[in-house]
C-alpha cells in the first residue's frame, strides 16, 4: 500500500500532496524498462530491439502517468488535481464534499466525482490507527486528557489519508463562500502522457502485424 506524503509549502504558497512510495515504485519500474531495451538493443536480433523500444515507448508514459503524474495542490481559492490521464482545477466554491473510502474522492455542487490519485487509501495503515485510537480509549474511557499529554499523538492516532481528506474538507467549508474561491471547474486531458502512449501502441501494433 502506498501513504501520501505530507504536505509541504511551494514557492506560490500552496500546498502539495504526493504518494512518495508511488514515485519510489515508479522509479524502479522505469529503472527495469531501461534495463529491458538496452539488454534487447546490444544483444537482441532482427526486429527484438525494435519490438523492444516499441513496447518502452508505450509503457514508460504509462507508469510516469500512475507514479510521477498524480498530485493534488491545494491553494486558499481551488484545488487542482492532477490524475494520470486528466487535469481538474476546481474552484473551492463548486465543491461539496471529499470523502476517503476504499479511495480519496471529491465531489462538486453538480454531482460529479474526481479521484484523487495522489491520496491514496492505504487500508492497512487505517486498521493502524483504528486500534490505536481503540488503545486510547481503554487507557482512558472517560476521554480525560492529562496536562502532559502531547497533542500531536492525536493526529498519529489517524490514517495519513484520513487526516489528509479531513484537512481538504474543511478548507472546502470554509473557504466556499469566498468570493475569490468561486467559478466554473476546468478539466484537461493529459496529451502529453496520451500521445506518446497511442504512438507506442500503434507502432507495437504495426511491428507485430507485419513480423
Amino acid at each position: 500500500m502506498t501513504s501520501p506524503q505530507q504536505p509541504a509549502p511551494s514557492t506560490d504558497s500552496e500546498r502539495v500532496f504526493r504518494s512518495t512510495a508511488g514515485m519510489a515504485g515508479g522509479a524502479l519500474l522505469l529503472a527495469l524498462i531501461a534495463w529491458i531495451v538496452i539488454d534487447a538493443v546490444v544483444r537482441g536480433e532482427g526486429r527484438t530491439p525494435w519490438l523492444a523500444l516499441a513496447a518502452a515507448l508505450l509503457a514508460a508514459p504509462v507508469v510516469i502517468a500512475f507514479t510521477f503524474r498524480p498530485a493534488v495542490f491545494v491553494g486558499d481559492d481551488r484545488i487542482r488535481i492532477r490524475n494520470p490521464f486528466r487535469s481538474i482545477v476546481l474552484p473551492w466554491g463548486t465543491v461539496a464534499d471529499v470523502r476517503a473510502s476504499y479511495s480519496s474522492e471529491i465531489f462538486t455542487q453538480g454531482g460529479a466525482k474526481y479521484q484523487l490519485w495522489a491520496i491514496p487509501v492505504s487500508l492497512r495503515k487505517r486498521k493502524t490507527a483504528a486500534r490505536r485510537q481503540a488503545r486510547a480509549a481503554h487507557d482512558d474511557p472517560h476521554g480525560r486528557t492529562s496536562v502532559h499529554a502531547d497533542v500531536s499523538d492525536t493526529k498519529s492516532r489517524v490514517a495519513s489519508a484520513d487526516q489528509a481528506i479531513a484537512d481538504l474538507r474543511e478548507l472546502a467549508e470554509r473557504r466556499g463562500h469566498a468570493p475569490e474561491a468561486q467559478g466554473e471547474p476546468q478539466i484537461r486531458w493529459a496529451y502529453e502522457v496520451l500521445a506518446p502512449t497511442a504512438a507506442g501502441a500503434v507502432l507495437l501494433a504495426v511491428l507485430l502485424a507485419t513480423a
